[in-house]
């Protein structure tokens, strides 16, 4: 029996029922599917259990959750990277609805944007993709020609309601929602772009993982500044903003959290607790707490920037491999991908 395989049964059995949805661009992305799971399993660390409950919910097998992102209805999207469509979970009832995306899909990443709809980054479909909110529409927004393998990532929305993504193959570029058009630009030091984030003031910043840097990008010009971190290879995965508007970035390689400040110029880095650590989402909640993935410890970490201490949440079986990290005020959550489950955290 595999890791998937044991880790399934053990929270139980699925079943599954139909319904309908559309796609607007005259290729058919076929009808999305409900999944009824069951209840979710929860499970308490003893010395994180004053900080939060974390909160296991699986998914349909073989989804390979990679990115999650909270709806405005309550639910949770997700990107089933290996089964080619795009997930909706009701974490009241467990039911998992599934909205294809269309022949070779490999959706990445999503974030829901402020016309509530979900927009992801498709790598199979070297397109950025809009599933509308209520009804699950779906319109496809390929890159130009030329730009094919781009292997998308991530996005996010710049203070005009402007999309901007990455792409590891050596891309950036940006989609203006409205008017359908799109840029690609290419990455400073080629290969790596794959996090991106804006700040509270607008300013949009993106982590190369190949290129072990974060860059500042001007959204007037589209132009890309890098900027080093004090440690050599540390692997910048992803960045989230704070409050303030300081970058916080995990360092896979390097198994730490760094913090530059735009203010300031200046870094800091506090390597994650225990043996080995492997930081790869980071996230900061509506508290200015920092989250991250460790897939050394096969946990969730949050850390508090005033005490400069972590909590650590195991979680529970081997191998989670929580990719992507996002949430919204008392919540944290994440996808399992080596689980095929859905985690989150809830706070006071």
């Amino acid at each position: 029996m595999d890791r998937s395989t044991a880790v399934r049964r053990w929270l139980a059995p699925l079943v599954l029922v139909a319904t309908l949805a559309a796609c607007t661009d005259g290729r058919p992305a076929g009808g999305p599917t409900a999944t009824t799971g069951p209840a979710p399993t929860s499970t308490v660390e003893a010395t994180a259990a004053a900080q939060g409950r974390l909160t296991v919910y699986p998914v349909p097998a073989g989804a390979h959750p990679h990115d999650v992102a909270p709806a405005r209805d309550g639910g949770v999207w997700f990107t089933a990277q290996h089964a080619g469509y795009l997930g909706h979970l009701d974490p009241a009832t467990g039911r998992v609805t599934q909205v294809p995306l269309g022949a070779g899909s490999a959706p990445h990443g999503v974030i829901v944007g402020a016309d509530g709809a979900a927009w992801v980054t498709d790598g199979g479909l070297n397109a950025i993709v809009r599933v509308e909110g209520s009804s699950r529409e779906v319109r496809r927004f390929p890159l130009p020609a030329g730009r094919g393998n781009a292997n998308l990532n991530t996005a996010t929305f710049d203070a005009r309601g402007i999309l901007w993504f990455t792409g590891q193959a050596g891309i950036y570029g940006r989609l203006d929602p409205n008017s359908g058009e799109m840029k690609v630009f290419d990455a400073p030091r080629g290969r790596g772009p794959y996090g991106i984030a804006t700040t509270p003031a607008g300013d949009v910043y993106y982590a190369s993982l190949a290129g072990s840097h974060i860059a500042r990008i001007d959204t007037n010009t589209g132009a890309a500044t890098v900027l080093e971190p004090p440690t050599s290879g540390q692997g910048a995965r992803r960045v989230w903003s704070d409050s303030r508007g300081r970058i916080w970035v995990s360092e896979w390689n390097a198994g730490r959290v760094g913090v530059y400040d735009p203010g300031t110029r200046q870094w800091r880095e506090w390597p994650l607790p225990g043996s080995g650590p492997r930081a790869y989402a980071v996230f900061v909640d509506d508290r200015d707490r920092i989250w991250l993935t460790d897939f050394g410890a096969n946990a969730l970490v949050s850390f508090d920037p005033a005490t400069e201490r972590f909590t650590t949440y195991p979680l529970p079986g081997s191998g989670a491999d929580v990719r992507q990290l996002l949430g919204r005020p008392g919540e944290v959550w994440g996808a399992a991908s080596g689980q095929d489950s859905l985690v989150v955290v809830r706070f006071s």
